[in-house]
């Protein structure tokens, strides 16, 4: 009987061995163009969820030095935000360009207005965008080291709080 967590695909321009366990991935192949990992089946089944599938695609994720107001309606119900945000915070494991604009959006789970709704769309219209989109590993990459970090104080023009991240990456 074979492990249930490890998968073998073997293709004509390669293989590729996927062994889970847990949370821990180990992923390789065989192919000296690298691996390509992308979720845009995933995508498309959040944009399905969100009737979206036949939507304008955008360019950019969120508009930049949008003002915030706190005089919008809370949503009613906002299972499928916190649904949508869920999903899209799993599709940033292959999209780190989603990553800070999911985050932000995700600042807003316990009591999300229809502008922050407004804002999970047009984040759902750059993924249509940009529905291929992915990390390419190479067999070449050399293994450097980077680190970064960064934070506003009182950045939420509403609620003064303040952001802080960092992210390692070789």
């Amino acid at each position: 009987m074979a492990d249930p967590s490890l998968f073998i695909s073997h293709t004509n321009s390669g293989s590729i061995i996927l062994l889970l366990y847990v949370d821990d991935i180990l992923l390789t192949g065989s192919s000296n163009d690298g691996l390509h990992l992308s979720q845009s089946h995933y995508a498309l089944t959040i944009l399905d969820r969100a009737n979206m599938v036949d939507c304008k695609p955008m360019s950019t994720p969120l508009e930049s030095k949008t003002k915030f107001t706190s005089n919008h309606t809370l949503l009613e119900d906002p299972s499928h935000f916190r649904g949508l945000v869920g999903a899209l915070q799993y599709l940033t494991f292959t999209r780190p360009d989603l990553s800070y604009n999911v985050n932000y959006v995700s600042q807003f789970m316990h009591a999300p207005t229809t502008m922050h709704f407004k804002m999970v769309r047009r984040i759902l219209r750059y993924v249509k965008g940009t529905i291929n989109v992915g990390l390419h590993l190479t067999s070449t990459t050399p293994l450097d080291l980077f680190a970064f970090s960064d934070a506003d104080w009182a950045g939420c023009p509403t609620t003064r709080r303040s952001t802080t991240s960092g992210k390692s990456a070789y």
